[in-house]
Order: structure tokens, then sequence, then C-alpha cells
């Protein structure tokens, strides 16, 4: 039998945990010598590939000699950080991953505060070394400060320090060491981390840590054995945080992992990362024990959801020209499958029946369920993001963003103005070669619709991370978008002479030949106020014509908006119509007259 070693890879997005992942698979032995491999392997979903992003955490294992080494890959965006806390609970030490030039970030300080809170010892690698813009000596200065902040203890403090380039495949204690292979790596995890301390005389008990869906398999947990063996098709029963039974059943698969596959096993010993399947109503945080247990395991509470939107059936004229899937119950369906799986998100639906609103943790993380159920097929309409607010004490309470922004120091005054009016307020300040690091403190509702913003003002350059900080009281009111919207008057093809017409109007989100009907919003206002126009007007022939008066017309490129852009951008009386070709904006009553009813009884 191997002996065990659970670690989790853990740092801010785009460090290079899964690229480092890769490393270890290929210097393990997981790929054959002729095998054909691919970037960033753990990136299994497509959404991650084009995004470069760890959505969903995941779990590979590896062998090295007498070890089995279990890694999870951690996802690095805080939408997604209700998985890290609960992962750190099943491994017994950390890879804390730092950028050698971006240095520690609010990322990097969350899953650190995470992993010394639950008492694991990291091991610091810092990453991209061979960057032209790298800084090993002062970004370690910035993580023992960070660790000094956090309060480690002082064993903690006591961390093993390596030099890395996962892209490059190596790893060294020293920065004059030859930079060979990840070698040093591997023996630093095998010495530094602990083996798991469980005891394998005691009955079965596992806290369900992960959660997946296989079509095949149906509901699948994964976490670690904490007591006892894991026997196929052995009777356990699963209890809640609170030690209330959920529900009894049979252990119908177990799972292990090797390499990237999921391996059919007949027993599990304590200590090992493994995937179950067979139980119908047992989710993350149960504990799956033997009958005779009565006591549940130790489990993080997960996270409420901070941000709400509501996804309702497509009821514009060009509904189902391009899905297949659009009826309420089919969005309904799909919408329970996202919640079997993803723990972080709730699900309710509306009083009309043909809406549901989706609670989540973050305006990315709702962006990748839309942006998955449009590939689909599915043809939806989405409200704005509404923030999710709590009363206590008979005061209403909103949650709070740690903000963290890297600009060039020309930038800095205009973002400081711009999150001011949005009531945030500046924590922390720092320049350096022409670079400026603000700290703010912002509430999450200042926050939806300024990234796009913020990219404009900063000419691209700026960079911005966010992190859930805290419930505080409401701030009062934040002003909106300043412009009205050009709402199409007819249905039809926009028309290059009407758009031409109009562009004194503001500026267009449709080019010639775009779908338009009643309702829809075709461009942003120049003024406070919406303006309804016809972009189908054509031009009126005659025969008589004047030499040079048919010059062809130079339209300037319409704006052009992402799936998070549109929904960023829109007010609380439109809507965002996603299908898995298009993205339009409508206003939700494409009625005028109905607009205005709706608009008078909103000011009573």
């Amino acid at each position: 039998m191997k002996e065990l070693r659970n670690i989790a890879i853990i740092a801010h997005v785009d460090h290079g945990k899964t690229t480092l992942v890769d490393a270890l698979f290929q210097q393990s032995g997981v790929y054959r010598e002729n095998q054909q491999t691919t970037e960033r392997a753990m990136d299994s979903n497509a959404l991650e590939k084009e995004r470069g992003i760890t959505i969903l955490a995941k779990c590979t294992a590896i062998d090295w000699g007498d070890y089995k080494i279990n890694i999870v890959d951690t996802p690095g965006h805080a939408d997604f950080g209700g998985e890290v806390e609960r992962i750190l609970s099943m491994v017994d030490g950390v890879i804390l991953l730092v950028d050698a030039a971006e240095g520690p970030l609010p990322q990097t300080k969350f899953v650190l505060n995470k992993a010394l809170g639950l008492g694991l010892k990291p091991i610091v690698v810092i990453n991209k070394i061979d960057r032209p813009d790298a800084r090993a000596d002062e970004v370690l200065d910035e993580v023992f400060d960070l660790f000094v902040s956090l309060d480690a203890r002082p064993e903690q403090l006591d961390f093993p320090i390596l030099y890395a380039s996962g892209r490059s495949g190596w790893a060294v204690k020293e920065l004059e060491d030859e930079r060979e292979n990840l070698l040093p790596l591997f023996d630093t995890i095998v010495s530094h981390v602990p083996k798991p301390n469980v005891d394998p005389s005691k009955p079965f008990q596992m806290l369900a840590s992960l959660q997946t869906y296989d079509s095949y398999l149906g509901r699948i947990l994964i976490g670690r054995v904490a007591s006892g063996t894991a026997k196929l098709n052995m009777s356990v029963k699963a209890l809640d945080r609170h030690g209330k039974a959920v529900e009894q059943g049979r252990l119908a698969k177990l799972l292990t992992f090797s390499g990237l596959q999921r391996v059919s096993i007949d027993e599990a010993q304590a200590g090992d990362i493994i995937a179950i399947s067979g139980l119908m109503k047992t989710t993350v945080t149960n504990t799956i024990t033997d009958p005779s247990v009565e006591t549940p395991l130790e489990a993080q509470p997960i996270d409420p959801p901070t941000l709400s939107m509501t996804f309702s059936v497509n009821d514009s004229p060009l509904a189902g020209q391009d899905g297949d899937k659009v009826t309420s119950r089919l969005i309904g369906d799909r919408l329970e499958k996202e919640a079997e799986s993803n723990i972080a998100i709730r699900i309710t639906q509306t009083e009309s029946k043909d809406a549901y609103e989706v609670a989540g943790r973050g305006e990315l993380q709702l962006g990748v369920l839309i942006e998955t159920m449009r590939r689909e097929g599915f043809e939806l309409s989405i409200s704005r993001p509404r923030v999710l607010f709590k009363e206590e004490n008979g005061q209403k309470l909103e949650p709070i963003e740690e903000v963290l922004v890297d600009v060039d120091e020309e930038f800095a005054g205009t973002v400081v103005e711009k999150i001011s009016l949005r009531k945030g307020e500046v924590v922390d300040m720092r320049t350096a070669q022409g670079k400026t690091r603000i700290t703010f403190h912002v509430p999450s509702r200042g926050l939806i619709g300024y990234h796009s913003e913020f990219l404009t003002d900063t000419r691209g350059t700026g960079i911005m991370n966010r992190l859930f900080l805290e419930y505080a009281p409401y701030k009062g009111p934040i002003e909106g978008r300043r412009n009205g919207a050009l709402i199409s008057l007819g249905d039809g093809e926009a028309v290059a002479y009407a758009l031409f017409n109009l562009e004194d109007r503001g500026i267009m989100f449709v080019k010639p030949g775009d779908k338009v009907y009643n309702g829809m919003v075709v461009g942003e206002h120049n003024r406070p106020n919406d303006l309804e126009i016809n972009v189908l007007k054509a031009k009126q022939l005659t025969n008589m014509r004047a030499s040079g008066k048919d010059d062809a017309i130079k339209l300037t490129p319409p704006r052009l908006m992402t799936l998070e852009d549109a929904l960023s951008y829109i007010q609380d009386d439109e809507l965002v119509e996603v299908t898995p070709n298009a993205l339009r904006l409508r206003k939700k009553y494409l009625d005028s007259n109905d607009r205005k009813r709706a608009s008078r009884k909103k000011e009573q």
C-alpha cells in the first residue's frame, strides 16, 4: 500500500496553478512518452479553456515512488471561492503559488487565510521566475508580510520556499541552482506535507466536499475518508451538519483518482480522496458514515449568495428562431440540474411560473452558467443583476467587496474618482515604478457594470481584482447609467442609410442587416432620456439623381458587447435576450404604451 499525501494548489487567478499540474503530470509518468497532451489538461470544460481560468475544482493523483500524491487544483476566482474553503478540509498541506512579478493579490490573501485558519503549513512556490519583470526577493518579502498580517503561527511562518517555472517544468530551492526538473518540488511535498491524520480502526466516515453529476452514475460526491474503510455496496447513512439524518443508502460505486481518470475500486483506505455514487439526496457539507455513527464531521457552512438574476422565457418577436430549448419547463429542469452540482447557486421559481430567480456568488459565476446554457441551445431573457441585502436588528446590510487595482500612475486619479462615485472608500494606496496599487472597499452593487468602464478609463492597461469582504450597513443610492437608450420603432433589418442619419443621436449597437424589433435597444442615446428611432428607413430613390450625392456611406463601427458587458449595462426596465448565436438588449415592455404605464406606476 502506497503512502498518501493530500495537497491542494492555491493561488490567485492566472498565477499558473493548472500549468504547474501539467508539468507534474509530465514528469511523474501520467502520460506515455508518445501520448498527445493538451495544455492545462485539468481545465477540461470548454469555457475554462477559452477564458484561461479554472471554474471547477478538480482532483487528480500521481504516483511518485512509494507515494500516492492526491492533488486538488482549485479555482483562483473569488466567485468560486466557496469551493476553495471546502477543498482545504480534504487536504493536509497546500502549495501556495505566487506570481514572481505580480506578487500576492486579493485571492492569494483569501485562500491563504483559509489554509492558515485550518492549521495547514504551506509550501511557497514563487512561479513564473523566468518572466523578464520577475522580482523574486521583493515578492518573497511581500509573502512573508502577508503571513504575518494573517497571524500565522510560528511553525507556519517557517515555510519552505521554491522558485519555479511551471511552463518550463522546473523548480529550484535557490535561484542559482541548476534548473532541470520538478524533483525539488516532489521531494518537498513528500517531506513537508504530513500523512493524513486518520484512524483506520474506527467506523467509516467521510465528509462530502465536492459534488458533480454524471449522466450514467447520477450524483457523485467527492471527499476524504476520515476514518475506517469504504467498501463497495456497503450500507451507509448521511447526516447534515447538525446531526440530522438525510438518507440511507449503499455505496453503489467507489472511484479513486489516477492522473486524469477516475478508476473503479472495491475498497478505499482512510485518508484517501475518493468519489462515490449511489446517494440521491446527500450534498456537500453532509457526512457519509457507517449506520452506527450519530455524530457528523465538522463542515464549513456554504457561503450565502450575494447576487441574483431572473432567468425567464424569451418572449421577443425573434424567439425560437435560433435555439431549440425555449420553454420554461426545459429552463427549469436545466437550472435544477445545475443546482445539483453547483451548491453555491440557489434557484427559486417566481410567481409568474415562467421565470426563475437564480442567486450566486458573483457576475462571473452566473455569466458562466448563462454562457454554458446558450451553447446547449437555450434561449433566455435575463434581468439586470441585483444585489441581495440582509436585514439585521432592523438595519439594512449590503455586501461589501475588497477591490485591488493596479494602474499606471496617470490613471489613478480617474479610478479613485469613479469608485468614490460608486460609494467606494480608499483603504490603501502605494506607488512604485510608475504603477499605483490601490485598495478599496466598495459595495457590490457599485461594481456592477464598472469593469468595462475601468478598462476604458485605464486604456486597457488596468488590472482589477475583487473579493467578498463582509456585509455592512447600506451606503445609500448609487447613480446608475447616465445616458438613455435608443429604441427601435419597428421590426425588420437595420438599414445603413438610416443608421448613418442617426449617428448624431448616439452610439449604435447594431450594424446594417442585423435583425431588430419594436422595443429592442439598438444604441445608447447621448442624452439622459430614452428615444425611439427608426433604423429601418431606406433611401427613397427618384428618377433624378444628382452626381456626387450617392457616395458610399461610411458608418462608425457599432459597440459590440460580451455577455458580461450586456448584463452590467442594462437598467432595471431592460433585459438581455440570450440565444445560441445572438445577444440583444431590449426593453422589458416592448410596446411604448406599456412602458409609459409602467413608468407612471413606478413614480406613484
